[in-house]
């Protein structure tokens, strides 16, 4: 069990960013520092960042670890669904895995009417919009209802600092960017891999609303998941015990997702432009609290931190992978 305390001293060893020293080629996303090594291998180092609205808004104690743990654990129990580019997970914030060159797009399925972002697909609902990503959309929807059945509504994936936008098939493929046969087979693994995900989820008392999915191709050409799946980054989670009655009730859904930190920070107007709002710490621990469950209601199992500075566990822990110097921050 997390306790407040254990949350609290995470707080003042937050993994805000790191710096491996050695032939590495370095990218920062907006969660993962990843280096790719001269033989071929990618390490993800899962930071604490947090980002919404395509921005990053801050640190939360112990999210990269619960983020790594969660998609390692998916990454292996959807291997028979989908390949994907794991390879180990040699310490709580980091996975190995082979090098892949990312397809351009990302693979979104919905299965409910929900949002409050501008990419939302009940923000194009509500103001009047009935086709969503090449997808008819009946009229009566109220917000966070089930739709008849999940939808693909895939994005591009714009560079950091910029907004995704979502699109249709059609559209993607005009671009010009991505092979019609490399989004059909990336997209028929993403729509097998919802499936598996929402059985999965609904058999822990769990709703998988929507997630995202991006694919890479390995050094042979091969289509693979990359990076996480069915995270509370990645995916949208709501309890099925109290969904019928809030939903009946025009109430939001009671979920362990970021939407948490989304709605505090639209409480406050902010909706992705202009200046961050600063979040409080016990938002951030509430924040992570709801993380650490969503670990535990998914696996079935306890989510047992790791404390030590992350400065000093990933050198040793990674070794010989590499010389490694992360920084950790106060927060």
């Amino acid at each position: 069990m997390v306790t407040e305390d254990d949350l609290r001293t995470a707080l003042g060893r937050v993994l805000e960013r790191t710096s491996l020293a050695g032939p590495f080629a370095r990218y920062e996303g907006k969660v993962r520092d990843c280096y790719t090594t001269p033989d071929g291998r990618r390490l993800l180092v899962v930071t604490d960042r947090i980002s919404a609205f395509d921005r990053v808004l801050g640190t939360l104690p112990l999210k990269g670890q619960v983020l790594n743990r969660l998609s390692a654990f998916w990454f292996e129990r959807t291997r028979s669904v989908a390949p994907n580019h794991m390879i180990s997970q040699p310490d709580p914030n980091v996975l190995e895995a082979i090098e892949c060159v990312p397809l351009p797009v990302e693979m979104v399925v919905r299965a409910y009417v929900t949002g409050v972002t501008s990419t939302s697909i009940w923000t194009h609902y509500a103001r009047g919009e009935r086709v969503f990503c090449g997808h008819r959309l009946p009229d009566g929807l109220r917000k966070n209802e089930r739709l008849p059945q999940p939808i693909l509504t895939p994005s591009t994936k714009a560079p950091k600092g910029g907004h995704d936008l979502s699109a249709s098939r059609e559209e993607i493929l005009a671009l010009g960017t991505i092979a019609p046969r490399d989004f059909d087979a990336a997209a028929e693994m993403a729509l097998a891999l919802f499936e598996h995900g929402a059985r999965a989820c609904a058999e822990q008392g769990l709703i998988l609303v929507d997630t995202k999915y991006e694919f890479g191709k390995d050094r042979d050409g091969n289509i693979v998941v990359i990076d996480e799946i069915h995270t509370p980054d990645s995916s949208r989670f709501w309890f099925a015990s109290s969904y019928g009655e809030r939903f009946s009730a025009g109430e939001d859904p009671e979920s362990f997702d970021k939407e948490y930190v989304r709605r505090w920070l639209a409480a406050r107007g902010f909706q992705g432009d202009g200046p961050i709002p600063s979040i409080p710490d016990e938002v951030r621990i509430e924040a992570s609290r709801r993380y650490i469950e969503a670990f535990e209601r998914i696996t079935g199992a306890a989510f047992v931190p790791d404390l030590e500075d992350p400065a000093v566990r990933i050198p040793r822990n990674l070794g010989p992978r590499s010389a490694a110097r992360p920084t950790s921050s106060s927060g």
